[in-house]
């Protein structure tokens, strides 16, 4: 099983997730530790119920298909008019026995909608690793609780506002694509070269990976080819 965030390492630099998940390299930088306050509540197993949606919170979730698992920040049941009526119990015996794995005192109704939400850093801005991220933990809730998820949530700290994922075909197809190829990137135990783009000044290992040295048609690069060359 693989990490739900290396999937997301991987789609925004695949040299970044193989020195995480192959060399076992990470560093802080302000970028991650505001990543990780911006998922401070989230973080904290347990369930609550607004305006009648239950929040599940750190809700552990796997897909034995694509080989990954995590957490899932909040997960939000939408209970339809059926499943609010017929009460609690048949919500308990409609998903029992994988719910009573997950919390003990929240339950998922069949009849109702799951809609998975990722608290991020930053402003509102739309990235695809991102979005392949949420997408993902959806399919590990397809999977798990057999259900349909057309579309999922991203909350963005800095400027407190929500953007809507539509988990369509390309979107969809984009991520099973990812995790397959992350998977040989990892089983293949070799740390791709850099290739230096504006984000990387932004990355916590930076400094470790020194893109614009280490980059293919890099001076340091060619030097190194010409010293082991037999």
């Amino acid at each position: 099983m693989i990490p739900l965030s290396a999937l997301n390492h991987f789609l925004f630099c695949s040299r970044r997730a193989a020195l995480i998940h192959i060399e076992g390299i990470f560093e802080e930088n302000q970028h991650t530790i505001r990543g990780e306050l911006a998922h401070e509540h989230a973080d904290l197993p347990g369930y609550e119920v607004a305006k009648g949606v239950t929040l599940l919170r750190a809700l552990p979730v796997w897909s034995e298909r694509l080989g990954l698992n995590g957490k899932c920040d909040i997960v939000e049941v939408h209970a339809t008019p059926q499943s609010r009526s017929s009460g609690r119990q048949s919500a308990q015996t409609s998903l029992g026995e994988n719910q009573s794995r997950l919390t003990s005192a929240a339950t998922i109704p069949k009849e109702g909608t799951l809609v998975p939400v990722e608290y991020k850093k930053g402003k509102r801005r739309q990235f695809d690793n991102d979005d392949a991220q949420l997408c993902a933990q959806a399919i590990c809730l397809e999977e798990m609780f057999n259900v349909s998820i057309p579309r999922g949530a991203i909350f963005h700290a800095d400027s407190k506002r929500r953007r809507e994922v539509e988990f369509t075909a390309d979107l969809r197809a984009k991520t099973e694509a990812a995790a397959h190829e992350l998977h040989a990137l990892l089983d293949s135990q070799r740390v791709p070269p850099a290739v230096f783009k504006p984000a990387c000044e932004e990355c916590s290992l930076y400094e470790i990976c020194l893109p614009k040295a280490t980059a293919e048609d890099s001076r340091a690069e060619r030097l190194t080819r010409q010293l082991f060359q037999i």
